[in-house]
């Protein structure tokens, strides 16, 4: 009673405090920020970046054509002429998906070639009239060569995107009444694209320089099918600017309509370049549509999902007559401060008139109106018939792109001088030495006061020349400043190349903030010119009521729970331990297919991972869960609290879709109590750039290159990563809450495995490492950072990114993280399967350990037949698959799942050559086994790397100390157990 009176208390001081905001605003008027100016970049500027060529880049090809003149027609090649292919079987299908005539029908490997007769040298732009049959839902990639060679670096990667829309037109709710995400299905139509860049970095489509007479064009697969109509040479198309157009309108006798007004919601999309870009709830204002105070509502489109260069929303919108209109967007670009975020406006697949290239959404905290127009001057008026028309916006970097393209240079360039240096000084150099790195590299003052240069004018371009810097010169300003002076003088170089190296670290960073051009919409309008619009934000006294209404529906809503509020016999309890819209993708997965198929309702609820264990001792765990690491089930079994999976009928038919080595850490006892739901193992990952063109050194496939391998990297001062702990699907380290769990080394499992060694001995009674085996190769992994002095620990991520670290073994999942956060090294790295013990018969033993997650069913649970049906259904090729897709869709390549099920993994959406290293080095997958006591093997293999290569150690003594220990936990857990144990 006391308590629920002091509760009562609270919420009546916090609505007061409300009341008192209110009274003192009402009538008040509101404080806002005044708009950033949609302000060009200074252009003389711009040109002075133009010499900074990054070598093979599309730029430095540009520039050795730049005299050709212009093509003075168009050379098409049909689909179906191709005169090779190789690797692929390209089928000749004709009037395919409405499309009269023949067509070619390619796969996602191999390469196909067409012949051309070039009757004019110029500068040709190359459209491809394409369908996206069904594949693996990502984007179709090409590379393209000419004449056999590849004419520029970004035509290795040429992108071509698929079409997306929400399935319903009306949004599903939940059981709480609160708006679900739609579903996104592809729509697969006829595409003309002209061959661009997909990144953004170069705002029109490339140029491809043929000479007179006849080349072979190439396109080479890497990912998707496709099927082609044509191809066509092409010259450049030149758009007329508004004034221009706006003469024609007068010639042709346009005139505004009058009495138009159509309002369409953000959310109302028809199509989008990516799933990615759902509808999405925001409540930051009661004007925005729809508005609920306490339940989620789908109202706003775009906002941090739509910022990527090439993302674009399409609307469409019916008029009634023949005029002229303005179009509005009710926008909010809270995101950039002093910038404006730029997007490009098509109207029917066209660019209107050129200023439509860059529309500008300028910054404020609050929603604005925004009229397509000139600065303080009228609307821009657009012509359209009367029917259905299309009105798309595309993400674009304007002025930005040439700015972001040197960056990525200079990132380059300084980084390859950070090798340099480090070379001569190494990683932490003495601060009593003189280096003489003026002498030894002659070129290093130059070099920085050129990048210097060219990151002041960067700066002066971003900030204005009426600033004094902002958020995003501000980093630009201390490099340039620390450059210069190093360039003045060299004898300081040694004593700040950590600052250095740290700096240009922030610098690739800071091109991915440079490169995000978020905006929110909430709806457009196409009106007649001039027409009254709505305020774009709401009176004081209706933001006042929402703020009231949404305090009181605090007291009894609840956003994390996604159970059901249908009664029923069979439902079942699921806690979900990863994260929010981990949850909501499963949550509709279970309501369109598990329960839709089987009428077994599930209670989802999203905890946090540290609250299972004493929900299970409080006897209040759930059914099932989900997510759970691999140190859990068997720790758990040996209580009695989970459910032996191997006495269901189907069991072993359900092991079949793993691997046999994902298996072994979740048996105890010849039974088992966990299914695989993800697999992670390590992969050779390595700089193509570095090592095989700077250093020219071959891939290590044996550990004998390995041994070869460093002295080469490190008399360059260079050196090779192992790690000391797995990763997680988002390629960070596994952190666990508890202070003794530490899994085995992932280097030291794989130089055990290949050897024939093993971690348990005797029925897993006592540990295995006091073998010979595993006290030689023990030796061996602590002799590669005692005498090969590589580093214990490291962030391979951002020492990989600066070439520091040119190659290393790391969980593959590090691929997803390489991905999104080091554009600038994109095509300039791979991996390959690890290297390996050669065998007496010339073979290459590959074993790696293996680590992920499972699902586990407790013992308590009453419908263990449901319970064991939903465990099915969530493991299943098609469900894995669904999720995987769902996550890429929702979090893009970053959140690319590691699947254990073999056939899903095989569908999500890897390239094909990534795909064959990852399956080939799965092959070799071992699974550590989990025993009771078995929770200090990993902390004690640790405790004994560290004594040896910290303290000096030898490594038999230390590993027959730690043994010791090792065996006396096993034996005191088994004796707990009742298990048989070593006397």
């Amino acid at each position: 009673m006391r308590r629920s009176y002091t509760k009562l208390i609270s919420a009546l001081v916090i609505l007061s405090a409300i009341i008192c905001f209110a009274a003192t605003t009402i009538g008040g008027g509101s404080d806002q920020t005044a708009s950033a100016e949609d302000r060009p970049l200074d252009s003389a500027s711009l040109m002075k970046l133009s010499s900074s060529f990054k070598k093979g880049s599309y730029d430095e090809y540009l520039s050795k054509h730049k005299d050709t003149p212009e093509p003075k027609s168009d050379i098409l090649i049909e689909a179906e002429s191709f005169n090779e292919a190789s690797g692929m079987n390209a089928a000749i299908v004709e009037n395919y998906e409405g499309e009269q005539g023949k067509m070619v029908s390619t796969e996602e490997t191999g390469s196909i070639s067409w012949s051309v007769d070039v009757e004019q040298s110029g500068l040709y732009q190359i459209e491809m009239k394409y369908f996206t049959v069904k594949g693996k839902d990502s984007d179709i990639e090409r590379g393209l060569k000419i004449d056999g060679e590849t004419p520029f670096n970004e035509a290795r990667s040429l992108v071509f995107s698929r079409i997306w829309k929400d399935e319903k037109a009306v949004f599903d709710r939940d059981d709480n009444g609160n708006d679900l995400a739609p579903k996104q299905i592809e729509v697969s139509m006829w595409q003309e694209s002209l061959f661009e860049d997909a990144s953004g970095y170069y705002e029109q489509p490339y140029q491809f320089f043929l000479s007179k007479g006849k080349h072979e064009l190439t396109l080479t697969s890497s990912k998707e099918p496709l099927v082609i109509d044509y191809l066509k040479l092409t010259k450049p198309s030149k758009t007329i600017a508004y004034d221009e157009l706006e003469k024609q309108y007068q010639q042709h006798g346009y005139t505004p309509v009058e009495g138009s007004f159509m309002k369409i919601q953000g959310e109302a999309s028809s199509l989008k370049s990516t799933p990615m870009l759902l509808p999405y709830n925001d409540r930051s204002s009661p004007a925005v549509e729809p508005f609920h105070a306490s339940k989620l509502r789908n109202n706003a489109m775009g906002g941090w999902t739509w910022r990527m260069p090439g993302q674009w929303i399409e609307w469409e919108v019916e008029v009634e007559k023949d005029g002229l209109y303005q179009i509005a967007f009710k926008n909010r670009q809270n995101y950039l401060t002093a910038m404006s975020a730029l997007r490009t406006l098509t109207i029917d697949g066209r660019l209107p008139f050129k200023e439509a290239q860059r529309i500008g959404f300028a910054y404020d905290r609050d929603w604005q109106m925004k009229v397509l127009g000139k600065q303080n001057d009228k609307p821009y008026l657009f012509y359209m018939t009367a029917g259905k028309h299309t009105i798309r916006l595309e993400v674009t970097l304007g002025e930005l792109a040439p700015v972001l393209r040197t960056v990525e240079n200079s990132v380059l360039n300084l980084n390859a001088m950070y090798r340099k240096v480090i070379s001569f000084t190494g990683v932490v150099p003495d601060q009593f030495r003189d280096y003489a790195l003026d002498k030894r590299i002659p070129e290093m003052a130059n070099v920085f006061r050129e990048e210097s240069d060219r990151l002041y004018a960067i700066a002066r371009m971003i900030q204005g020349p009426e600033d004094g810097g902002n958020d995003r010169s501000a980093l630009l300003n201390t490099l340039a400043y620390q450059l210069k002076d190093m360039a003045d003088r060299p004898d300081t170089v040694p004593s700040r190349i950590d600052a250095f190296k740290s700096n240009v670290g922030a610098l690739g960073t800071w091109m991915l903030m440079i490169n995000e051009q978020p905006v929110a919409i909430d709806y457009l309008i196409v009106s007649e010119p001039g027409a009254e619009l709505p305020s774009p934000e709401a009176t004081t006294w209706a933001k006042f009521k929402s703020s009231l209404a949404s305090f009181t529906a605090s007291f009894y809503e609840n956003y994390d729970d996604f159970s059901s509020n249908d009664a029923g016999e069979k439902v079942i309890t699921v806690w979900v331990t990863s994260g929010r819209d981990q949850a909501q993708i499963l949550k509709r997965l279970v309501d369109d297919n598990f329960t839709h198929d089987t009428g077994i309702k599930v209670s989802l609820k999203l905890v946090s991972a540290d609250i299972l264990l004493p929900s299970t001792v409080a006897g209040k765990g759930p059914d099932v869960a989900l997510q759970v690491g691999n140190e859990v089930p068997v720790n758990f079994a040996t209580r009695n609290a989970l459910q032996d999976l191997s006495v269901f009928s189907d069991f072993r038919e359900v092991t079949e879709r793993f691997k046999s080595s994902v298996m072994v850490p979740y048996e105890y006892n010849e039974k088992y109590y966990g299914l695989p739901e993800q697999q992670t193992f390590p992969v050779l990952f390595y700089r193509k750039d570095i090592i095989e063109d700077e250093l020219h050194l071959k891939i290590p496939q044996t550990w004998d290159d390995v041994y070869a391998l460093i002295p080469e990297l490190q008399k360059h001062n260079l050196q090779f990563g192992l790690p000391q702990r797995g990763l997680n699907a988002q390629g960070n380290d596994v952190v666990t809450t508890d202070i003794i769990t530490l899994p085995p080394s992932p280097t030291f499992a794989m130089l055990l495995y290949q050897n024939d060694g093993q971690f348990y001995k005797h029925n897993d009674m006592a540990t295995g490492l006091d073998e010979e085996t595993a006290v030689e190769q023990f030796k061996k992994w602590t002799d590669l950072y005692v005498n090969y002095k590589i580093p214990i620990q490291t962030d391979f991520a951002n020492r990989f990114r600066t070439g520091e670290m040119p190659i290393g073994i790391v969980d593959y999942t590090m691929y997803n993280k390489l991905s999104v956060y080091a554009p600038e090294i994109k095509g300039l790295w791979g991996f390959a399967p690890v290297p390996g013990t050669k065998q007496p018969d010339g073979t290459i033993r590959r074993d790696v350990g293996t680590g992920g997650t499972a699902a586990v069913m407790f013992e308590h649970t009453n419908d263990k037949e449901s319970a064991w049906s939903f465990m099915k259904w969530w493991t299943s090729k098609e469900t894995q698959l669904a999720f995987g897709r769902e996550m890429e869709v929702r979090l893009g390549t970053s959140a690319r799942y590691p699947t254990a099920n073999i056939e899903a993994l095989k569908l999500l959406s890897w390239p094909v050559q990534d795909l064959n290293t990852l399956l080939e080095q799965m092959e070799w997958t071992r699974g550590i086994p989990e025993v009771p006591g078995g929770y200090l093997t990993g902390r004690n293999i640790d405790n004994a790397f560290r004594r040896v290569v910290v303290q000096g150690e030898d490594p038999r003594e230390t590993m027959d100390f730690y043994v010791r220990y090792m065996n006396e936990e096993i034996n005191a857990r088994r004796k707990e157990f009742n298990l048989p144990y070593e006397k």
